[in-house]
């Protein structure tokens, strides 16, 4: 197999037009190319009436033995190289007997995507792993999201941020990442997808999204896979505390506890905590898990039509069906030395409600698969350090780990009361956020986010230094995207929980550094940041604990 990269053909290409292309570009006669493949699509909008898609194809030649000779023809050319071998290969499998050893089964705390991950290669690999989820079954979590969203009534453990799925379950599932991947192992989860029921189009799209209802469906498909290989899934299984004891060479994992006080026993224990699991952050600090405090975001959600984000982007190629719903990617670096971007775009979307903690209010976005609700949104926030967020700056020594989870807190619950105590989310018009002004009225814009928007002043909401920033940076980006700045776009705070506020720091070998046998995994434990990259993530962790006990 050969691949050539950079196939350019207009946005309008005929449906047939794509093996003439090939052959063209190869210099081959029809009966010459046996069959290829497209392994991925993306397009160059940089000329808005004159859109092209590139195509990446994988060829293969109906004489196997003319590939070398086409090859070294194309030795010079950095667009024709022989296909990589993206295939997945476990790095071992446990022996008939080896359950029958006594060993105990490994654990892995969490079902969000990495923690489903963690869990499908351990079970892939015959070790049988027991997943442990604090929230419900992914069904029943929706019904209970939908209670925070229809009635203002939250369930605190089975919400966005907690059950089957992760908080990746109510988001635009989104497929891509930026992460570095030698090993292909995105395409392991794309392919894991797929045969979950996902379309086949995510394994070639350059930006594929799910969406929350196929989501479901595929997460309850996955979780019987596991199930079927021999794995576990305890639903309602909240650990309130783990088991570690002293040992010749450091300190070791021995199990945990549960909510129920059950104990179970494990020598490997993969933790993929979600970036909420502020309970459980606080339980590993006082074990002397070593962690440390990060860096991480905070701001509020933006809603525009998407039409105009469509229009600004895509000319008069807006509403392309190949193109679908326009999204965007903005930064800007503020006078006052913040940098503020934007964050988890949701095209054609809605903003959601998305604490998970009584009398506080968190704002995320979500989008179907479809992406055609009327407006766009995303996070516009502003990167925070440790040191902005010391509850005691004169204390020595480094930031406590937990001093970012106060710091969210302190902002969730302003949050709360500037939107009057009820769940429903302060609120304020673009125009009226430059200006400082407060906001009396709805313009063009209708929020999307449930259970409502109380519309105000949003400066109280988030330090000075943040308000200044995004402040500065609103008409920036119109620059970028006509439109961004209008003064009906509505602003919905508050976004806080972007990624984790502390890394749960692990070694090369994937564990603790300070508690063998313990695997810190994720967007929680600080390694990940959405759906592909925990995925990976859970990949990684998975064979570096196979390994370790297969060995």
């Amino acid at each position: 197999m050969l691949r050539i990269t950079e196939l350019r053909l207009p946005l309008d290409h005929a449906e047939g037009a794509l093996r003439p292309a090939v052959l063209q570009r190869l210099g081959l006669a029809d009966a010459a190319l046996k069959a290829f493949t497209v392994f991925k699509r993306s397009y160059d909008a940089r000329k808005k009436a004159a859109i092209v898609l590139i195509y990446t194809v994988d060829c293969e030649l109906a004489d196997p033995a003319g590939e070398a000779a086409l090859l070294q023809r194309f030795a010079a050319d950095p667009h024709v190289k022989p296909s990589p071998d993206t295939a997945y290969r476990f790095v071992g499998h446990a022996p008939a007997d080896f359950q029958a050893s006594g060993r105990p089964r490994p654990l892995v705390v969490g079902f969000g995507p990495c923690g489903l991950f963690a869990a499908l290669i351990l079970a892939q690999m015959g070790l049988r792993p027991i997943v442990l989820e604090r929230g419900k079954e992914v069904r029943q979590r929706t019904q209970d999201t939908w209670g925070l969203w229809r009635k203002n009534v939250l369930n605190p453990e089975s919400n966005v941020q907690f059950g089957e799925g992760g908080a990746g379950t109510f988001s635009d599932g989104k497929l891509w990442s930026q992460i570095s991947d030698p090993r292909h192992l995105t395409r392991k989860v794309l392919a894991e997808f797929v045969k979950a029921g996902a379309p086949a189009e995510i394994l070639f799209v350059s930006k594929p999204h799910i969406g929350t209802f196929r989501l479901v469906g595929m997460i309850e498909k996955m979780r019987a896979d596991i199930e079927a290989l021999g794995g576990e899934i305890r639903f309602e299984q909240r650990v309130t505390d783990v088991l570690i004891e002293p040992g010749p060479d450091g300190r070791h994992i021995r199990g945990v506890t549960l909510a129920s006080g059950e104990q179970l026993r494990a020598d490997h224990v993969v933790l993929a905590l979600g970036h909420s699991a502020r309970d459980t952050f606080a339980m590993l600090h006082e074990r002397g898990v070593y962690m440390e405090a990060k860096p991480f975001s905070v701001g509020f959600r933006i809603e525009h039509p998407q039409s105009i984000i469509d229009r600004a982007r895509f000319g008069p190629n807006a509403g392309n069906p190949i193109l679908g719903a326009a999204d965007y990617k903005l930064v800007h670096h503020a006078a006052n030395g913040r940098s503020v971007y934007s964050f988890c775009m949701c095209p054609g979307g809605t903003v959601v409600a998305a604490t998970s903690e009584v009398g506080r209010v968190v704002t995320n976005g979500m989008s179907q698969y479809s992406r055609n609700e009327r407006n766009a949104n995303a996070g516009i926030v502003v990167g925070i350090a440790p040191k902005d967020y010391a509850q005691d700056p004169n204390a020595p020594g480094p930031v406590s780990p937990l001093d970012g989870i106060a710091f969210q807190r302190q902002i969730e619950s302003r949050a709360f009361e500037l939107g009057g105590g009820t769940y429903e989310a302060p609120g304020q018009l673009v125009g009226d956020f430059i200006h400082g002004r407060r906001s009396r009225e709805l313009g063009s814009v209708q929020p999307s986010y449930k259970p409502g928007v109380l519309l105000g002043d949003l400066h109280p909401s988030l330090p000075g230094y943040a308000i200044d920033a995004i402040r500065e940076a609103l008409p920036a980006f119109e620059r970028q995207i006509k439109g961004f700045s209008m003064p009906d776009a509505v602003l919905t705070g508050v976004e806080t929980r972007t990624s984790s506020p502390l890394r749960i720091t692990r070694g090369k070998d994937y564990q603790s550094l300070n508690v063998k046998g313990l695997y810190p995994a994720g967007e929680g434990a600080g390694y990940a940041g959405g759906i592909m990259s925990a995925g990976v993530d859970g990949i990684e962790v998975a064979e570096a604990l196979g390994a370790s006990l297969l060995s």
